[in-house]
């Protein structure tokens, strides 16, 4: 209560302060609550899998091309805003490679082409997802050959001209990471694609040196002997050894992809466990297998030497598992403090079983350096396990969200736009506006559009992923027909997901 030994003039001044100071901290606790419940920049993948799938296999090319148009068209209504497809599943191609033949998952028998002849279904892919503005992340097992006791390579297969840089392990054959040529082999498939294809990132998962198998030693006693001796590793070094091996493959990686395309990134989802804390303070309280003692796969390392542009920790086990619980592992990465995003690799049918969708979607928006989910796989997605794509439409992805911006790797803002204006057309009403010519390929070259709308009188706030009218990669926008006014805002998007300031235009 204010005093009332104060004067009047005080008393009301007082009041009015505090009135105001009331409105903006609930301003504030109702732009926060909006920004967790439908945040304006959330990177929204998932896995489109292709290893052991029957969905494609022996599909006539126009099939393969209407089931992928129907299931990207799903996948974007329930707000998916990134695919990550998997084009090189076992040293073969979901693609026309001059490396590697095409997949038996594709076309029934691993070197049958589809068939078209001129068909290619990384193009048309990239392609199709580029029109709902969607990413599109080229998926490759890095040394997978062939799984499951496959044998029948085809006679174009690497295989047969340099069988000696791989193992079989686990009824598996695998290239062998201590062979130094399977890291310039890989380097090669990969430029190949970077520089044929649009693709927006190359992405791995988390098979480096396979999971172990009981009671077998991976077979690397030859490459051993060959490239770990020779370069001074002694015989209880070899897990140094191995770790260094997979390191080289990943900065290779990250050199070939910048010197071809700088815009493309590099992604990697490790297994959800870096360590135990039993075997390094730097661990997590979890006991499983671990990236770091069992797939060599130092992903720390990778983070803080900005190797990867992104990483996404498979984090597929429910809050309160005994062993691995989501919680504990999510804010240990966290809490690494390296400027990599962060993306929760979410394993959609347990989650579901679960009924954890909503308190896991809470957590990775309440942590700082999460960025992110990817879910796992796209057909759970498909086909609503649990109701997870209605959840997601209705609740999470509400109001479409534009990928973090990657500005470690570029920071300026492109451009304004030019000359927007509203024009009548045969369809009605549209949105026009104009882009300054640059040359292809430079990063701050306009990609796609975000068309803000606002009512008259509202604030033109463009961190309101609600106020999001379309995202379009054309140089117009149709709008509805109507009798209220209301503001337009345009902003131009890079590569790199920066944004432009806004151009507007109020419609009478």
């Amino acid at each position: 209560m204010l005093s009332r030994c104060l004067p009047a003039a005080l008393r009301v001044a007082l009041r009015t302060a505090l009135g105001l100071c009331l409105i903006s901290c609930a301003t504030s606790r109702s732009f926060k609550q909006e920004q967790m419940l439908s945040p304006k920049r959330e990177f929204r993948g998932a896995w489109i899998q292709t290893v052991f799938q029957d969905d494609y296999r022996g599909l006539t090319s126009a099939s393969f091309r209407s089931l992928m148009e129907e299931r990207l068209d799903k996948l974007r209504a329930c707000g998916i805003n990134a695919v990550l497809f998997q084009v090189r599943p076992e040293a073969d191609a979901f693609y026309r490679s001059a490396y590697e033949p095409w997949s038996r998952f594709l076309t029934g028998r691993q070197g049958v082409p589809p068939d078209e002849w001129d068909f290619d279904p990384m193009a048309f892919l990239v392609d199709a997802c580029h029109r709902r503005n969607m990413e599109f992340h080229a998926w490759l097992n890095p040394y997978r050959a062939g799984t499951a006791g496959f044998g029948d390579f085809a006679a174009s297969h690497v295989l047969h001209r340099h069988p000696e840089w791989f193992v079989k392990y686990n009824n598996q054959t695998l290239f062998d990471p201590g062979v130094p040529e399977c890291r310039f082999f890989i380097c090669k498939v990969v430029e190949d694609i970077v520089s044929r294809y649009d693709v927006d990132a190359i992405h791995m998962d988390d098979y480096f040196y396979p999971y172990p198998a009981a009671g077998q030693e991976f077979p690397d006693d030859l490459s051993f002997e060959r490239y770990g001796r020779s370069n001074g590793y002694k015989p209880e070094q070899r897990d140094e050894w191995r770790r260094e091996n997979v390191n080289q493959l990943i900065w290779m990686l990250r050199q070939t992809i910048r010197e071809t395309k700088p815009w493309v990134r590099l992604g990697i989802s490790p297994f959800g466990i870096y360590r135990n804390r039993g075997k390094g303070r730097k661990g997590s309280r979890t006991n499983g297998l671990q990236n770091y003692d069992d797939l060599y796969a130092d992903i720390l390392l990778w983070m803080k030497s900005g190797w990867i542009d992104y990483c996404a920790p498979q984090l597929y086990w429910e809050i309160g598992h005994s062993s691995a619980d989501y919680q504990t592992l999510i804010r240990w990465w966290n809490d690494q403090k390296c400027r990599t995003p962060l993306y929760i690799g979410q394993d959609v049918a347990r989650t579901m079983k679960a009924g954890q969708l909503g308190e896991k979607m809470r957590q990775s928006r309440l942590e700082e350096r999460v960025q992110g989910n990817i879910f796992w796989p796209a057909n759970e997605l498909l086909r609503n396990n649990g109701g997870v794509a209605d959840s997601l439409k209705r609740l999470y992805h509400r109001y479409p969200a534009l990928i973090p911006a990657y500005s470690g790797l570029h920071d300026r803002k492109p451009g304004r736009i030019k000359r927007l204006r509203m024009e009548q057309t045969g369809r009605g009403q549209a949105l026009r506006w104009d882009v300054e010519a640059s040359c292809k390929g430079e990063p701050d070259e306009p990609v796609y559009f975000v068309i803000y709308r606002f009512r008259k009188g509202e604030k033109v706030n463009l961190e309101q992923s609600k106020a999001i009218h379309a995202i379009t990669r054309q140089t117009s926008c149709p709008v509805p027909a109507g009798n209220t006014p209301c503001c337009y805002a345009v902003t131009a998007v890079d590569r790199f997901h920066n944004e432009s300031n806004a151009r507007k235009v109020s419609v009478k």
